[in-house]
């Protein structure tokens, strides 16, 4: 019986999932944070942690795993790789290999193995794979860098956009009630003060409230929404004109909080705009599994052509929640 690896590793959680040739999933194993970029030491035992607890639950070991697929939060550039390859080969695993956690994503999303997908959570992040099996990422780093957006972004274009609204440089709007709830201020005078005297930064959680505000016809709060839908969209656009996929049909992946939660048709309906008018032929979709599922898929794909009745065993458990 062969056996395959899949691993998600993320700032939060890293997953583990061990699959037998058949796709039925028979170890599973969590950690905590996997990005090296946060924390080299902790990254390293987080990955080897939630690897060992899936082998052991599955009652196997290391040498019975036919190939694994590590997708970890942090595998950017070469810089990273140089870091990452000897600490996922010390794991000791015969035939492995390492993508970008976005990739992963990708494909947990889609029934091909290769398309684009778009992460708009805490900050944002696009890749895209084509058929040739070509890579590519867009973003993914900072605002001088060229993003734009994400849950810490939009905080904070919420909490400007009440003080603008607040010293007449922007109309009044919904979000400052909503805004002065959830930070706990009686006034926007209160809060800005207080904000600046003990360098108090807005809190993620005012990422959602411009969904609410814009359900309600708020124009500052669609505005903000409508930029961060564009600016995905333009991600989308180059990465589909960079990897010669205009004339392909695929799939465009949704994931992260903002995208996949978030109320509302404010954000998406500009991602939709922007790829129908690079690949007409490709469809938008919301990413409705963990991304280890992408993972264990790729883990698969990479020993050659998935069965028929993995494939289908691998769609249903990617059906439930995976951990």
């Amino acid at each position: 019986m062969k056996y395959y690896l899949g691993v998600d590793g993320g700032g939060s959680k890293t997953y583990a999932l061990v699959a037998d040739e058949r796709g039925r999933v028979v170890g599973k194993g969590r950690s905590g944070n996997g990005n090296h970029q946060i924390d080299r030491e902790t990254a390293r035992r987080s990955v080897r942690e939630a690897t060992d607890m899936a082998l052991a639950a599955a009652g196997i070991s290391r040498e019975q795993v036919a190939y694994a697929c590590f997708g970890l939060a942090g595998a950017d550039r070469e810089a990273d790789y140089r870091i990452l390859r000897p600490m996922i080969a010390e794991l000791g695993f015969a035939r492995h290999d390492i993508h970008c956690d976005t990739i992963i994503a990708m494909r947990a999303g889609t029934s091909r193995p290769y398309g684009v997908v778009l992460i708009c959570g805490s900050g944002t992040n696009g890749a895209g794979r084509n058929p040739a099996g070509e890579s590519l990422q867009v973003g993914g780093f900072t605002y001088a860098t060229g993003d734009f957006g994400g849950g810490a972004a939009l905080a904070v274009e919420a909490f400007r956009t009440v003080i603008r609204a607040w010293d007449g440089r922007e109309e009044e709007t919904a979000l400052t009630p909503l805004v002065l709830e959830e930070m706990g201020y009686a006034g926007v005078e209160e809060m800005f003060h207080d904000c600046l005297d003990r360098d108090r930064q807005p809190p993620l959680s005012l990422a959602k409230l411009l969904f609410e505000a814009a359900e309600g016809g708020d124009a500052a709060a669609r505005a903000i929404l409508r930029r961060q839908g564009e600016e995905l969209g333009k991600q989308a656009s180059a990465i589909i004109r960079r990897l010669g996929m205009a004339d392909e049909t695929f799939d465009v992946v949704l994931a992260g909080s903002i995208l996949t939660r978030g109320k509302g048709d404010f954000v998406h309906s500009e991602i939709r705009r922007a790829v129908a008018a690079a690949a007409p032929a490709a469809s938008v979709a919301k990413l409705a599994v963990e991304p280890v599922v992408g993972a264990l898929w790729m883990a698969f794909e990479a020993d050659g052509p998935l069965p028929e009745p993995a494939r289908e065993t691998l769609k249903d458990a990617a059906e439930f929640d995976a951990i």
